[in-house]
C-alpha cells in the first residue's frame, strides 16, 4: 500500500488538499464548484445484465479496468459507491470488489469509513426528530397533519422488524403517537441529495426542499419551513468532501456516497466524478445491478442534473453464472455445464445491450470469467457476442489483476475512439409522471402496460398539481428480472408492471416509484454474512469477502 500522498500527487493533489484518516484513506478538500468544472478526462460507466442473488462482479470489473487503463500508460481514477453496511452484514459481506482487483483498506471501506453514511443517518434522523418536536409542542396548530407525515427514520442496517413502527405511544410526553418506520440509509433522499450536489450550497437548498408531509389543508410542507436544512447540511459538512483510497495496484480510488439501485438511483457522488474527469484522462465508474436500474437512472436522472457529461461508453458486465440463471438453470446448479441454458439467457443480455442502444452510448461486453467456466462455455458466449455486431472481450482481472483487463480495456479504448455516440435521454421531462413510468417501462423492461391502483394515480396528479410534473422519475423494482417479478428471469414478455405506490423526492429531483414486493428497508437472508464475519485477537477482521 502507498501512503495516501502519494496516491493524491497522480490526481496533481499536494497534502495540504487532504483531510487524513490514517495513513491510507483521506478526505479531498478541493473540487470543482459551480462554474469551474473544467473535464480533461473521458467517463466510462460500467453496468450489467441481470445479476444472480450472488452479483455477478461489477466492482471488481471497474477496478480492473482502471487498473489496466492506468498499466497502459493511461491516467485513470476509479470512482464507486461505499458499502452499506446492511447489505456488508447481510448478503454480500462486503463490496470494494475480489481476488487482485480490490480497493483497499477493504475492511475499513467495508465498516465505518470516514464516516459519510454516519452523518447522512444522523441528518435524515434529526429532520424526523425536528417534524416530530413540531407536532409536540404547536398541537392543532402545527403546520403539518401529523396523518399526513410523510418522512421516516433510516438506520444503516438491513431490519425488517423497522418497517413498519409506531411512535409516540406511552403519553403526551413521548409525542403524538403515530404510524411511522424505517427505511436503510442508502434508500434516503439524504444520501441521494448528498451524491447529486456539487456543493454545500446546492447541498443545503435541495435539504430545504425535502417534502417532509402536507399541511390540514393538503399543502406541502417541506425541510425548510422547519428550519431543519441547515443544521443538516452542518451534519453534512464532512461527508460532502470525496473520499481517496487506492486499488490493490495504486490506482486512485475516490469513493464517495452509497445509494442503491434497485430503490434509489445507484451512483457515486457527482463531485467524486467531477473531480476525477478535471484530473484525470478517464474515470471508471459504476451504476448500480443491470442496465435497466442503475444505468438508466444514471442517464435519466444523474446526467439530466448537468454535472456529469454522458458516458463517452459503457461497459456491460456479463457472466456464463448469469446466463445459465437467466436461461432457467438453478441457482445451486450454476456451476454445472449446460450450453442449452447458457444460450436461452442470452435473451436477458441482448436487452441489455438493447437498453444501452436506446441511449445513444458505445458499449464493450465484457465476460468476466469465473474459476468454474468452462472453454466451451466461455466460446460459445465471445461468439454469440461476435455475430450479433458487439464488441467483447474477456475480462481476468479476478485473478490476474490489470493484467487480466488489457483486451477489455484496449476494447473500450477502440470503442470510445471509432464507435459513434449518440446520447439522448429516454423521455421529455414536459410529459406527464404517468407518461414516462410508462415509456420506461415498455422501451427499458419490455413489458406490455402498467398496472396502477387509482389511489397511486392521484397521487401522481396530485405531484403535479403541486408543481412536480417535470421531474424524472426513479423506478424502484427488483435487481433480480427485468420485470417486478424476480421469478421471471431471462426477457419476460407481455407482463404488466404493479406499481404499488409512488413518492415524491423533492430534494433529490425525481418521484420515487414502487413496484412489485420491492421494500425500501431490506432483510437479513437466512443465512447473513455476519454469521462468517469476525475478529481476531490481534484485532483482524475475518469474514469479510
Amino acid at each position: 500500500m502507498e501512503p495516501i500522498e502519494a496516491i493524491a500527487a497522480k490526481l496533481e493533489l499536494t497534502p495540504n488538499d487532504l483531510e487524513k484518516y490514517g495513513d491510507d484513506k483521506a478526505k479531498i478538500k478541493v473540487w470543482p464548484r459551480q462554474g469551474d468544472f473544467k473535464p480533461r478526462g473521458k467517463l466510462i460507466m460500467v453496468t450489467a445484465m441481470s445479476p444472480t442473488p450472488a452479483g455477478e462482479g461489477k466492482t471488481t470489473t471497474a477496478i480492473g479496468l482502471a487498473d489496466a487503463l492506468r498499466r497502459m500508460g493511461q491516467n485513470a481514477v476509479v470512482a464507486l459507491r461505499e458499502p452499506s453496511l446492511g447489505p456488508v452484514f447481510g448478503l454480500k459481506g462486503g463490496a470494494t470488489g475480489g481476488g487482485k482487483a480490490r480497493v483497499i483498506p477493504s475492511e475499513a471501506i467495508n465498516l465505518h469509513f470516514t464516516g459519510d453514511i454516519h452523518a447522512v443517518t444522523s441528518a435524515h434522523n434529526l429532520l424526523a426528530a425536528m417534524i416530530d418536536n413540531r407536532l409536540h409542542f404547536d398541537g392543532p396548530s402545527c403546520l403539518i397533519d401529523c396523518r399526513k407525515v410523510t418522512w421516516k427514520r433510516v438506520i444503516d442496517m438491513d431490519d425488517r422488524v423497522l418497517r413498519d413502527v409506531i411512535v409516540g405511544i406511552g403519553g403526551p410526553l413521548r409525542g403524538i403517537a403515530r404510524e411511522s418506520g424505517f427505511d436503510i440509509t442508502a434508500a434516503s433522499e439524504v444520501m441521494a441529495i448528498l451524491c447529486l450536489s456539487i456543493d454545500l450550497n446546492e447541498l443545503k437548498e435541495r435539504l430545504g426542499n425535502i417534502l417532509v408531509g402536507y399541511s390540514p389543508d393538503d399543502r406541502p410542507v417541506f425541510a425548510r419551513e422547519i428550519k431543519a436544512h441547515g443544521a443538516m447540511a452542518a451534519l453534512l459538512r464532512d461527508a460532502i468532501k470525496p473520499n481517496l483510497v487506492q486499488t490493490l495496484e495504486g490506482t486512485p480510488a475516490l469513493i464517495h456516497g452509497g445509494p442503491f439501485a434497485n430503490i434509489a438511483h445507484g451512483a457515486c457522488s457527482v463531485i467524486a466524478m467531477r473531480l476525477g474527469l478535471s484530473r484525470a484522462d478517464f474515470v471508471v465508474t459504476e451504476s448500480g445491478f443491470g442496465s435497466d436500474l442503475g444505468a438508466e437512472k444514471f442517464f435519466d436522472i444523474v446526467v439530466r442534473t448537468g454535472h456529469v457529461p454522458p458516458p463517452a461508453a459503457c461497459v456491460l458486465v456479463a457472466t456464463i453464472r448469469a446466463l445459465k440463471y437467466h436461461g432457467g438453470q438453478a441457482l445451486e446448479n450454476l456451476g454445472q455445464v449446460n450450453l442449452e441454458t447458457l444460450k436461452l439467457g442470452f435473451e436477458n443480455l441482448e436487452q441489455h445491450a438493447s437498453i444501452l442502444r436506446t441511449f445513444g452510448i458505445p458499449f464493450v461486453i465484457a465476460l468476466n470469467r469465473f474459476p468454474a467456466d468452462t472453454e466451451e462455455e466461455i466460446n460459445l458466449v465471445l461468439n454469440f457476442c461476435r455475430q450479433a455486431g458487439f464488441r467483447v472481450a474477456l475480462s481476468e482481472v479476478y485473478e490476474k489483476g490489470s493484467q487480466g483487463g488489457l483486451d477489455l480495456a484496449r476494447e473500450i479504448l477502440t470503442s470510445i475512439k471509432e464507435d459513434k455516440a449518440n446520447f439522448n435521454f429516454l423521455y421529455p421531462l414536459e410529459a406527464s409522471l404517468e407518461e414516462k413510468i410508462q415509456i420506461i417501462v415498455r422501451k427499458i423492461y419490455g413489458a406490455a402496460d402498467v398496472a396502477m391502483e387509482g389511489k397511486t394515480r392521484r397521487k401522481l396528479q396530485k405531484m403535479e398539481r403541486d408543481g412536480f410534473r417535470n421531474l424524472p422519475v426513479c423506478v424502484a423494482k427488483t435487481q433480480y428480472s427485468l420485470s417486478d417479478d424476480e421469478e421471471l428471469r431471462g426477457r419476460p414478455r407481455d407482463f404488466k408492471l404493479i406499481v404499488t405506490d409512488v413518492s415524491l423526492s423533492a430534494g433529490a429531483g425525481f418521484v420515487v416509484v414502487l413496484c412489485g414486493d420491492i421494500m425500501t428497508m431490506p432483510g437479513l437472508p437466512r443465512n447473513p454474512a455476519a454469521e462468517r464475519i469476525d475478529i481476531t485477537p490481534e484485532g483482524e477482521v475475518v469474514g469479510l469477502s
